[in-house]
């Protein structure tokens, strides 16, 4: 039965079957980066308020030197889903050889940046004199692990545009595993304090990209792609990771405001801050897992020269979201008195981040369509709106945010301009969605 002949309630079962064989795995591997910062938090808390502020400190900067290439991932996602659909497998490796080769080169250029520059770094963050070295150890030894992070991203991206999502959560369970187990033997067995947990988290993630490019390769020699670097071809993959570039960093710096704007308001406030950025990424996450479902079908769809079926998936996968954005918002609701104490026993820190835990929470369903809609807007190769869009929200966004320390409120005033900047987001999405003009199909966009 074709898309076109299929029955309205046929297409919503067949589109669930592919959102879920594609989500559910993508969630365990999609989570695998804030399960890490999670982990450390609670381990890293349990040390100290300065300890914890400094890890704050440090693993926003972190996050973001490291997010801010995550086209890597994305961009080859929908290439590569794009080729599958047009059922060209060895140009779809080849192309995603040309991105891993591009992240190492990336991930050295990072580093020679990072390390030399981190107590500056810290500083221009407003980190306190207790919190600044903390999160200046913490920062270096992290850094070193940036370029098997940036691997993991492409060869993932490589992966699921081949609609494979498994492989990704075998090996994410297998990386948080080994960052926990690690993490408590070197803060506390071998007391190692917060350089420990920075320690734990390089050795992680380097064993993560070693499985992911075993996979890579064997699959490139199966389909006879080569595994050479090719200048033209590297050069290919940034000049389309420009325009998610552009996006990511938009919305990283929204993400580095709120961070500075919380360490402004005291060690207490930075300390829930962290907390509760650590459970809103887990929680983006969550609902990214059916944005990265969206960016392969979409893509194929695209591909296959199917345009009804890919504004039929984008339908339904917006069905998902909202749902899923009000089941996970209820959860927080319900898990705020177990959760807290997790990562903290202050009653100040605690006290900062009751209020805002309910504001992140009521934010869930919108959360739910703007991570969608991005998913669905990158798998079609709608980059250049991407940015500009994102732009627009950082430009609604900062001035709200920096007035926060003047205005008062605190930090629940500070998570309500994040939901202000998430409303902004869906808007310009759902306008782009009902437009039709991201429906571009073909191998190549």
């Amino acid at each position: 039965m074709t898309q076109a002949s299929a029955t309205p309630k046929a297409t919503r079962r067949q589109h669930d079957r592919e959102i879920v064989a594609l989500a559910v795995p993508a969630f365990g591997a999609l989570v695998a980066e804030p399960l890490f910062v999670m982990v450390d938090s609670a381990i890293v808390g349990h040390l100290g308020t300065a300890q914890l502020a400094g890890l704050g400190i440090a693993s926003a900067l972190l996050t973001t030197a490291v997010s801010v290439f995550v086209f890597l991932a994305y961009a080859t996602t929908a290439a590569v889903a794009r080729r599958m659909g047009a059922g060209d497998l060895q140009a779809a490796i080849r192309q995603g050889m040309d991105g891993i080769w591009l992240a190492l080169l990336l991930g050295a250029a990072v580093i020679a940046v990072v390390l030399p520059t981190a107590p500056s770094i810290v500083e221009l963050f407003g980190a306190s004199d207790t919190a600044a070295p903390y999160a200046t150890t913490y920062l270096r030894i992290s850094a070193l692990g940036i370029p098997a992070m940036l691997v993991v991203l492409a060869a993932t991206g490589v992966l699921r545009g081949l609609q494979d999502t498994r492989t990704p959560l075998y090996v994410a369970i297998a990386g948080f595993v080994a960052n926990a187990v690690l993490n408590v033997g070197l803060v506390y067995g071998a007391d190692l304090g917060i350089a420990g947990s920075a320690w734990g988290t390089v050795v992680a993630q380097c064993g993560m990209a070693a499985a992911y490019l075993v996979v890579v390769v064997r699959g490139a020699r199966r389909h006879g792609a080569s595994l050479r670097p090719d200048a033209l071809g590297i050069r290919a993959s940034a000049q389309a990771g420009v325009p998610l570039l552009v996006r990511t960093l938009s919305l990283r710096a929204i993400l580095m405001i709120a961070t500075a704007v919380a360490a402004r308001l005291g060690d207490a406030d930075i300390a829930a801050h962290q907390i509760i950025l650590s459970l809103w990424s887990l929680l983006a996450f969550a609902l990214d897992a059916i944005a990265i479902a969206g960016q392969a079908i979409i893509g194929r769809y695209l591909g296959a020269d199917d345009t009804d079926g890919a504004r039929q998936a984008c339908r339904r996968m917006v069905e998902w979201g909202i749902a899923v954005g009000v089941a996970l918002g209820v959860l927080v609701i319900l898990s705020r008195p177990l959760f807290l104490p997790l990562f903290t026993g202050d009653s100040t820190v605690k006290d900062a981040a009751l209020p805002a835990l309910v504001i992140v929470a009521l934010s869930q369903p919108i959360c739910g369509v703007v991570f969608v809609l991005d998913g669905v807007l990158m798998g079609a190769g709608d980059g250049p709106y991407l940015a500009k869009a994102m732009i627009l929200t950082l430009v609604v966004f900062a001035p709200v945010a920096l007035l926060v320390p003047t205005l008062g409120g605190g930090l629940t005033a500070l998570w309500a301009a994040m939901t202000l900047m998430m409303t902004v987001r869906m808007l310009t999405l759902w306008l782009r969605s009902r437009s039709g003009h991201w429906l571009v199909t073909g191998a190549t966009r």
